[in-house]
């Protein structure tokens, strides 16, 4: 493992984080980490367009907004992302011909803000971390991580050939900061598209500036929307967000950037809140994924400045090219994305290497891991059961969730 994966930061070579490291970068490898959580990214808000038929401008605005915002505030790679649970709930519900309308979607926005907003703001989020064990988070980010590669490889089958010579390309420049490996990827992901689906490319260079505004998103909501929104959207969604959008980002960011850290209270109010504005938009739930961060880090990101290109990006597509977006994420090949999902999912499963040598910690680990794959909720729940059987309880790794405000340097 190179020094600089270890430490994304960067240092002065004394192990402190050098001071020119707490300012956002604009770099080539912020460009390239920008594009880093493109992988789970695509595909769900593919999947919000095309198959929910929600608006594109109302998806896109709140998502660069988000991205904009904290990319400012936090000033490292922390990702905005759609809710996963939620997304893939409401796509296949509705691909099977279940009715989760738009409005569903926009007021499980709603309630997951106005639900993490009241987490935060109370404490309680702070409180269930506080009492989360070490070794299960640890697994709960190492079997994220596996579900991350899993995911990439079955993505990577659709294209195999084009697959193994994207991801050995990367892998040949992953250490190279002149030519970044994702501008490479995405150039030779659209090149691939194109030739693959070139009535993708003839509509997308087609396409013209038009400015557009978002309709307000909470005029359609009825009692309805409400209830398919909270039971069957928001509530399946909470455990993992608490799991890995909450307290696994909190604990990734500030093992890879000590010298911004981040708290539970921080994460959960900043949740609601950019959800909130999702809903006001007509958009979808969105979180802070570990997932998501991997990905930035493991393309070069190491400041907020990756997150502010990817949002006035966003941004931009919206506001202007709303109607061309289908056409754009068309030229993205499964396989491409596939590659993308793959190397973030091994850079999350780095944490492994965080597992001391105690037996009972290793078995927490495992199995927290293995559970997490089928359900992060349900990891997070019966992890802690089982370390408490194994009384593991969880160091202090962390400052306690009051000490340091979100955003605060040390």
């Amino acid at each position: 493992m190179t020094q600089d994966m270890r430490r994304p930061s960067g240092g002065t070579g004394n192990g402190r984080a050098a001071p020119e490291s707490r300012l956002n970068r604009y770099d080539r490898m912020e460009w390239a980490g920008a594009f880093g959580d493109l992988g789970t990214l695509i595909p769900f808000v593919a999947g919000y367009i095309g198959v929910l038929g929600m608006d594109p401008l109302g998806i896109l605005l709140p998502l660069g907004a988000a991205m904009l915002v904290c990319g400012l505030y936090y000033r490292t790679p922390i990702p905005v992302q759609p809710m996963k649970a939620t997304a893939a709930i409401a796509i296949t519900q509705a691909a099977h011909g279940i009715v989760v309308t738009p409005e569903a979607v926009v007021a499980a926005s709603l309630v997951t803000g106005l639900a993490w907003l009241a987490l935060g703001l109370s404490g309680l989020a702070g409180s269930l971390a506080n009492r989360m064990p070490r070794s299960v988070m640890t697994g709960v980010v190492l079997g994220l991580g596996a579900g991350f590669m899993l995911e990439g490889l079955r993505m990577m089958a659709s294209h195999l050939w084009l697959a193994l010579a994207a991801l050995a390309g990367t892998l040949a420049l992953r250490n190279n900061r002149r030519v970044p490996a994702m501008a490479v990827l995405l150039g030779a992901g659209v090149a691939c598209g194109a030739a693959l689906d070139p009535g993708a490319l003839e509509t997308l260079a087609a396409a013209r500036f038009t400015f557009k505004l978002p309709a307000f998103g909470l005029a359609g909501l009825d009692w309805d929307a409400l209830v398919v929104g909270t039971l069957f959207l928001a509530l399946p969604q909470l455990p993992l967000t608490l799991g890995n959008a909450v307290i696994a980002i909190r604990d990734e960011n500030n093992r890879l950037f000590p010298h911004r850290p981040v708290t539970v209270k921080g994460i959960a109010v900043s949740t609601g809140l950019m959800n909130l504005s999702s809903a006001l938009a007509g958009g979808m739930p969105m979180c802070h994924g570990a997932g998501g961060m991997a990905g930035h880090v493991a393309f070069g990101a190491r400041t907020g400045g990756a997150l502010v290109i990817l949002g006035g990006l966003v941004i931009v597509l919206g506001l202007g090219f709303s109607e061309s977006v289908e056409a754009l994420f068309d030229l993205f090949p499964p396989a491409i994305l596939g590659v993308i999902l793959l190397i973030a999912g091994a850079r999350l499963a780095m944490v492994a290497s965080q597992v001391g040598p105690d037996r009972r910690d290793q078995a927490v680990v495992a199995t927290t891991a293995l559970l997490a794959l089928w359900n992060v909720g349900a990891a997070c729940l019966l992890g802690l059961v089982i370390a408490t059987l194994l009384g593991r309880r969880r160091p202090r790794a962390n400052p306690p969730d009051s000490a340091v405000a979100p955003g605060e340097d040390d």
